[in-house]
């Protein structure tokens, strides 16, 4: 009799790895991260981020059912209808933060040392932004809402330089600058 069990047992998890964890894995990758949305609202961007447990869990039922689990806008406006899922619906891909900024890198070069932008590891390292003022920022620094906005002000720096740079601005007494030659050779001084 154990063994009818266990072989009862075995097909269930079978059948829950073939069906269901696809599903929701699925759902999680498909809907998880930040997302710039347009507010309904105020016509304005913010970020959200998808509830996914619920997605996931709900399209076991059969209709993967959306709900907001954060947004820029709350908690003054948690209330609100979330008609912004609707955005998310249709295109749950150009709405995530990170393929928007993947796209803007896409075909340029960093502002200082010319090197394109090819595949962007945004696990270690990250591309940054060089400012109006002239300072490098990184990504973790600026409000994802604000994007939009700060893709048309600032330029691409690449990660190395925005390192170096970084350095020179906050240790300015260690870095000595050199001329160099139309060789690449460093000018005597």
């Amino acid at each position: 009799m154990t063994a009818e069990i266990y072989l009862v047992v075995l097909m269930l998890v079978l059948v829950a790895l073939f069906f269901i964890v696809p599903r929701l894995v699925g759902n999680w990758l498909k809907y998880r991260g930040t997302r710039v949305i347009i507010c309904p609202e105020t016509r304005r961007p913010a970020a959200v981020e998808v509830d996914t447990r619920h997605a996931e869990w709900s399209s076991l039922a059969g209709q993967t059912d959306l709900r907001l689990k954060n947004c820029t806008r709350w908690p003054e406006k948690k209330d609100c209808g979330q008609e912004c899922l609707l955005q998310i619906e249709l295109a749950p891909e150009e709405c995530l933060a990170r393929n928007i900024l993947t796209r803007w890198y896409d075909q340029k070069k960093c502002v200082y040392c010319a090197r394109p932008f090819e595949d962007i590891d945004w696990a270690a390292h990250k591309p940054a932004l060089m400012g109006p003022d002239r300072k490098t920022v990184e990504w973790s620094e600026i409000p994802p809402e604000t994007i939009p906005d700060v893709l048309k002000t600032h330029l691409p720096v690449c990660w190395s330089c925005h390192i170096m740079e970084t350095f020179r601005r906050e240790h300015a007494d260690l870095v000595t600058d050199r001329d160099y030659d139309a060789r690449g050779k460093a000018a005597r001084v």
